[in-house]
């Protein structure tokens, strides 16, 4: 009976976690676009980024979401380390509301709200228009129906005598208020919580174990402690893969959290008697004391309001001292990357998909804009590669470094072009998918330009080992050539880092046909020349390769800008 109890607490466990999970996901959803312009306009100092912190983890209810999205706002370079921390610090405080769902979920018999919440939910789901609204209310009615169940299976299982003795018998072990005893307990909350990657579920195990007398509040508190300390964890696994200043803003979210339950442990005895003072709760009363029952009741309130007052505490004593903070995160993590290996990989989206599709477009935008400016990189060496190298070991070192560029350019439009695919399996609205379309477009086009790029590369090497020559009327043509496209390129690159404003693409289509009509020019101007014998014939043909070229880079980059404008529509 006993084990069957146990599994049932399991499955409990579960469909809360499930419950919070989809609840935040649509919470997320419904708030996107939203959230990125809260977190990437209301930043503008410490304060401010503090309140944005608290206002998305509410709306959102989920500590873990927010943080995930800052970091990877830092890893998207759309957030500052120093906005980040702050907002990091808002987030705690707005996690504490959570806490409160929990207690309320003690207060009354939730369960009664349950299944009228799972009847509107399902019809809502099949209004398409409501379909979100609709996975919330299945998601709160899943929580709480987790919630209710956990608490009801819990008290079940503590009434049975023979399981009351072993959980107590378990607990009496750790009731001696020593420094093992408590580093037990709090090092319990930080691997239940690492391990289950949900605070919440924990916190409601906790009041749970508080609420049945077979926990002391006092051990129940250092479980909540122990519990701020492993929801940190989930950011810092995640940042692994990210850039230095994400992986810097996850660690940054440890070290509070840290500092915050260092300075707590040892002011614990009269911070716990404030909060259960100021709740009315008498945490030396013994089970056999007269209204002992009634004093258990209370237990869900006191440890969320410990929470509250913890995170809340925490935040405005650390608020003053964000930068000092980022100095010391700054030290700690202070990695030696070359400047090869910084060409050689992805920026932005290194660390993964955001807990939400629907935002992590955004760092495959900020990804598609380092791709376009390594790519623009590569095209300035040709010019060099043509017209300035002054010997042959110059010349070998510039084209293998082209051919290294043209290596880059392939790999990172196969793992933007991946990374966006693994977005479209998440559930996104019409105009996200759209935009997405309009991405991959943009990525296979700033992929065609490093081609075009490196084929040029390769007849310039193809003229150079056979030591042929270009006459100074061909080389002042390519010359302008040349500045035609670095011309469009500047506008191109200079349409993608802008996000802003609406896009005029007639500036790109003057360029292009600047473009096409030099090209004509040159190309007819070409056969009487060689008629003329001003060069001879494979000389011509290599010139005219290298403009050819050119003339389709500028429909590549017209193309680019094209797909960003109706990209733009979209939003």
């Amino acid at each position: 009976m006993t084990i069957f109890v146990f599994v049932k607490l399991l499955g409990c466990l579960a469909l809360l976690m499930f419950g919070m999970k989809a609840m935040s996901d649509a919470l997320q959803k419904m708030a996107g676009p939203q959230l990125r312009h809260v977190l990437g306009t209301m930043t503008t100092n410490r304060f401010t980024g503090m309140l944005t912190g608290t206002f998305v983890t509410a709306a959102v209810q989920s500590s873990t979401a927010t943080t995930l999205l800052t970091v990877s706002f830092v890893n998207a370079g759309l957030l500052t380390l120093a906005q980040a921390i702050t907002v990091i610090m808002g987030a705690h405080i707005g996690t504490t509301v959570t806490a409160w769902i929990m207690s309320l979920g003690f207060s009354f018999n939730i369960s009664d709200f349950v299944f009228p919440a799972f009847f509107v939910g399902i019809i809502l789901i099949y209004m398409k228009r409501r379909r979100i609204i609709g996975d919330f209310l299945f998601g709160a009615a899943f929580l709480f129906l987790g919630l209710g169940t956990l608490k009801d299976t819990g008290f079940a299982l503590v009434q049975d005598p023979d399981a009351n003795a072993v959980i107590s018998a378990f607990f009496s072990r750790f009731n001696d208020s020593s420094f093992w005893n408590s580093f037990f307990f709090l090092f319990m909350g930080t691997v239940l919580t690492l391990c289950v990657q949900s605070s919440a579920a924990i916190m409601a195990i906790t009041m749970i174990l508080c609420s049945t007398g077979v926990l002391h509040i006092d051990q129940g508190i250092l479980l909540v402690l122990g519990e701020n300390v492993g929801t940190t964890i989930t950011a810092n696994i995640v940042a692994i893969g990210a850039n230095t200043q994400a992986r810097r803003a996850a660690f940054a979210h440890l070290s509070i959290n840290v500092i915050g339950v260092t300075w707590a442990l040892i002011l614990l005895q009269p911070f716990v008697n404030l909060v259960c003072g100021f709740v009315g709760f008498d945490r030396t009363m013994m089970p056999s004391d007269p209204g002992y029952a009634m004093n258990l009741t209370m237990i869900s309130v006191v440890l969320a309001t410990f929470h509250s007052a913890f995170n809340v505490t925490n935040t405005l004593l650390q608020i003053g001292f964000v930068h000092y903070i980022e100095r010391f995160v700054c030290k700690v993590i202070n990695p030696k990357v070359s400047e090869e290996d910084e060409e050689s990989r992805l920026k932005f989206i290194a660390g993964g998909l955001l807990s939400t599709a629907e935002l992590s477009i955004l760092q495959a935008q900020k990804e598609i804009s380092l791709f376009a400016i390594r790519t623009i990189r590569m095209f300035n060496f040709i010019p060099t590669l043509l017209f300035e190298t002054k010997t042959d070991e110059d010349f070998s070192k510039l084209f293998a470094r082209i051919e290294k560029y043209e290596q880059i350019s392939d790999n990172m439009e196969i793992e933007i072009a991946n990374y966006l695919n693994q977005v479209t399996e998440g559930h996104l609205s019409a105009e996200t998918k759209t935009k997405i379309r309009y991405m991959l477009r943009e990525v296979g086009e700033i992929e065609s330009i490093g081609d075009s790029c490196y084929n040029m590369a390769r007849t310039i090497n193809q003229k150079h080992t056979k030591n042929e020559h270009f006459t100074d009327e061909q080389k002042v043509h390519i010359r302008h050539m040349f500045e035609l496209c670095n011309k469009a390129l500047e506008h191109m690159q200079k349409v993608l880092d802008d996000d802003q404003s609406l896009i005029d693409i007639n500036e790109s289509l003057n360029i292009e046909n600047e473009i096409n009509n030099f090209r004509t020019q040159l190309r007819e101007s070409n056969v009487n020349d060689i008629n003329n014998h001003l060069y001879n014939y494979q000389a011509g043909v290599q010139y005219m390769d290298i403009i050819h070229e050119c003339e389709k880079l500028g429909d590549y980059v017209i193309n680019v800008v094209e797909a960003h404008a109706h990209k733009k529509l979209t939003s």
